[in-house]
């Protein structure tokens, strides 16, 4: 299959995903969702295959939903005669087959282990998809956060919340302050954090060791550990997440952001937001990912 926002490919036993919008930092758009869950499908049914490496190619992993030109590429799905249309958002939130998110979480239901490689920015929506992967293993200077806890947006898959206890999960819902890599692996977000010189040959690694392991004695394991967090509500958080994050998208307040992000272009928009917290691309340069930092496919 072509694809037009991901390249995948398979090398010996490992799958490897890369998201392939490199100049527009891997943001989402239609149709990655389904794409990703096409080159999920593709791995699954692979025999040859016994672990799947997720990535982006360029300076990041993914920057979270594309809501330049005033978020107009979900048009078709979420809105009516020009206007929002709650019915439509609300059934593209939450059916299985039309929800990115459902469509993200196809590497939580792969009975094949899951590794992210997390290098860049991976904000928003990034942060939400690399998450539901089994493991994720970030470059020590990468950015890992959810800035729509302060304007338009709600968690999506959950995950910041499950994999954090009580107080890190409220801390960072409210706050929407991002972390390191190193940070994000002292906390337990995330499993590890190396150099971005390292980061490609310790995913590969990793990747090997697992591949090590008996097909059926891996996707054991996942399924027990996932099942437990499907016990403890799982599918009730993406259920109320995005419908929540329809609502946080249309506000008085986000109708304001978006319509600036439309006139004046993301940049200012994002400066505007962050300004207060001085972090993201208000941040200073030593504490923003390295730009030179480049997954090349």
């Amino acid at each position: 299959m072509q694809y037009e926002t991901l390249h995948y490919a398979v090398r010996g036993a490992v799958a490897m995903i890369t998201l392939n919008r490199p100049e527009r930092l891997n943001t989402i758009v239609p149709p990655m969702p389904d794409e990703f869950e096409s080159a999920m499908t593709a791995a699954t049914r692979d025999t040859d295959v016994k672990v799947v490496v997720l990535r982006g190619a360029g300076r990041s992993f993914c920057a979270g939903y594309d809501f330049s030109g005033g978020f107009h590429h979900w048009d078709e799905s979420l809105t009516t005669d020009g206007a929002w249309d709650p019915g439509k958002d609300f059934v593209k939130a939450t059916a299985p087959t039309e929800s990115p998110t459902q469509k993200f979480m196809s590497m939580w239901r792969c009975p094949k282990p899951v590794i992210a490689q997390i290098h860049g920015w991976c904000v928003g929506g990034g942060s939400e998809m690399a998450l539901c992967a089994d493991l994720v293993i970030a470059s020590t200077d990468a950015r890992i956060g959810t800035p729509y806890s302060r304007m338009w947006g709600c968690h999506l898959s959950g995950m910041w919340i499950y994999r954090l206890g009580l107080a890190k999960a409220k801390e960072y819902a409210l706050t929407g302050k991002p972390v390191s890599g190193a940070e994000a692996a002292a906390i337990g977000l995330i499993n590890m954090a190396v150099p971005f010189a390292d980061l490609e040959r310790e995913v590969a690694e990793q990747a090997q060791l697992l591949a090590t392991i008996p097909a059926s004695q891996l996707s054991a394991m996942k399924l027990v550990v996932n099942q437990a967090y499907e016990n403890m509500g799982l599918a009730s958080t993406q259920t109320l997440g995005p419908i929540l994050d329809g609502l946080m998208r249309n506000t008085p307040e986000a109708r304001r952001f978006i319509a600036l992000a439309e006139e004046r272009g993301v940049a200012e928009m994002i400066a505007a937001r962050d300004q207060m917290f001085g972090d993201y691309r208000a941040a200073p340069k030593a504490e923003q990912p390295d730009p030179n930092n480049i997954v090349v496919l």
